[in-house]
């Protein structure tokens, strides 16, 4: 979809929107489908090729609105409002496109969770490709014992922050089973490279997970929020998760035909996510995802490149998605100041990470516009600040 397209679906989905508020009260409040009724209408993967918005469009009567409750129908008296208007539904059209994700870089959400926890938590010690290993493991998780300490919860990391590293699953986890520890991984960013058949080796040990968690609001095409997770054994989050007041009780509860999720996390609620994912996955298929995960990383190799034909920078990391870590060669206050006066200069915008104790720049494939010219441009934006910050070094 072009943004012509976009233009003229835009107007259409708005005229199907006011319609539908206009209308609702002509609608039944409540469905009065079974559960499991979605599983005859929709099929069991996505496509291979990318579908017409027409077909998708359809399936919003035909698959989507006889499973709906019309929380916003007058005829709804149930629970509390959950607020709608028009103004509000404007700005958030306007929220997903600007895509702000508002954070302060570092975020640190594992250690968040184990400071909400009240949990002592330890960093396992890398190799020099910024990769855990299992010895490493091993090692701390008997010096936490002979302290008197349980480990009981891991996290290992498919493409880390920093450097885009991957923690070695094939040794870590077997060590986490025998251990009985919950082995989380970590894949936000990676784990949207796992459709390409070619990065999926990168998933190696993957069956000795407790669970996993990847975000497509990162790199699949699906706009902020959206984050999917998998656990092997759901009743372990139901079980820590479950309440059951009266106004919350309904027939189908204990029928093992529904998968309840205010019993998989803190918020009773949750926004309807899978709509953008079924939107997008139907209209690019999966060779169209494919095809956009492989041009990022082709557009990584092709800055990775650049900055190797340029004797003055060094490759920090392996460049293996769609992250480039690099730096001048010298010390930290330089490539400190490098990075400083790229971002001063408000023509591209970098972050850096700090690898074996040394300040580095990322290079991070972003957005879906990106073309080989921007990254030549970006390029010869860094050599040239690069040029002039050397120059004014005593000789």
């Amino acid at each position: 979809m072009d943004a012509a397209e976009f233009r003229r679906r835009g107007k259409e989905m708005v005229d199907y929107v006011a319609d539908y508020l206009e209308n609702i009260e002509k609608r039944q409040v409540y469905p009065d489908v079974e559960p499991g009724y979605l599983r005859s209408l929709i099929p069991e993967e996505a496509p291979e090729e990318a579908e017409s918005y027409e077909d998708v469009f359809k399936d919003i009567e035909r698959v989507i609105m006889p499973g709906v409750t019309h929380w916003h129908s007058p005829y709804f008296y149930a629970y509390f409002p959950t607020a709608n208007s028009f103004p509000a539904m404007l700005a958030d059209m306007l929220c997903g496109a600007i895509g702000c994700i508002g954070f302060s870089w570092a975020h640190s959400s594992v250690e968040r969770a184990g400071l909400i926890g009240g949990l002592r938590m330890k960093k396992i010690p890398t190799d020099n490709k910024f990769s855990v290993r299992g010895d490493a493991l091993q090692k701390v998780l008997e010096e936490d014992r002979a302290t008197g300490l349980i480990p009981f919860f891991f996290c290992a990391t498919l493409g880390t922050t920093p450097s885009c590293a991957f923690d070695c699953v094939t040794e870590l986890g077997p060590i986490c089973n025998a251990e009985k520890i919950w082995m989380h991984i970590d894949a936000a960013y990676a784990g949207s490279a796992f459709i390409c058949p070619e990065f999926r080796p990168l998933l190696n040990g993957i069956e000795f997970a407790d669970s996993f968690n990847f975000n497509p609001h990162k790199w699949l095409l699906v706009n902020f929020d959206c984050s999917a997770m998998w656990v092997k054994n759901r009743s372990d989050i139901i079980g820590a998760f479950k309440m059951e007041p009266l106004y919350l009780k309904h027939d189908h509860q204990e029928s093992g035909l529904v998968t309840d999720y205010r019993h998989w996390q803190i918020p009773l609620g949750r926004r309807f996510r899978s709509l953008k994912i079924w939107f997008v996955f139907r209209m690019y298929g999966l060779k169209g995802l494919q095809a956009y995960i492989r041009k990022h990383v082709g557009l990584a190799k092709e800055f990775e490149s650049l900055v190797r034909a340029d004797q003055r920078f060094e490759i920090s990391a392996d460049v293996v998605l769609g992250l480039v870590c690099f730096r001048l060669k010298g010390s930290n206050e330089l490539n400190e100041t490098l990075l400083k006066r790229i971002n001063n200069a408000r023509k591209i915008h970098l972050v850096p990470c700090q690898l074996a104790g040394k300040f580095v720049l990322r290079f991070a494939v972003c957005a879906r516009t990106t073309e080989s010219r921007h990254v030549q441009e970006a390029w010869c934006h860094i050599s040239h600040l690069a040029s002039e910050l050397l120059q004014e070094l005593p000789h």
